[in-house]
């Protein structure tokens, strides 16, 4: 996928790659939303696994235990969109 991305560098006529170039960009924030929820269904199903903590999961996947409970929970970007101490994350 990146050496796609790659490619795109390559385009010779600078319009053609403008456009290109923009096309892709254009279509990152729904593709950015898929990836999240996927990773996030695959760090539930690491969870979920016999054995397993946020520790453990969070050392197969080179992050600390807080990024995966964040990415379990669906949080990403700062903490400032995390439900304050005592309410639930609808309210």
């Amino acid at each position: 996928m990146f050496e796609a991305l790659g490619e795109l560098e390559k385009i010779a006529d600078t319009r053609a790659r403008a456009l290109a170039l923009g096309e892709v960009l254009k279509q990152l924030p729904q593709h950015n939303k898929r990836l999240k929820k996927l990773r996030q269904q695959a760090v539930q199903e690491l969870l979920a696994r016999e054995g397993a903590s946020l520790r453990t999961v969070g050392a197969d996947l080179g992050v600390s235990f807080s990024t995966v409970q964040d990415i379990a929970k669906g949080y990403s970007s700062s903490g400032s969109r995390r439900p304050k101490k005592g309410q639930s994350q609808a309210e």
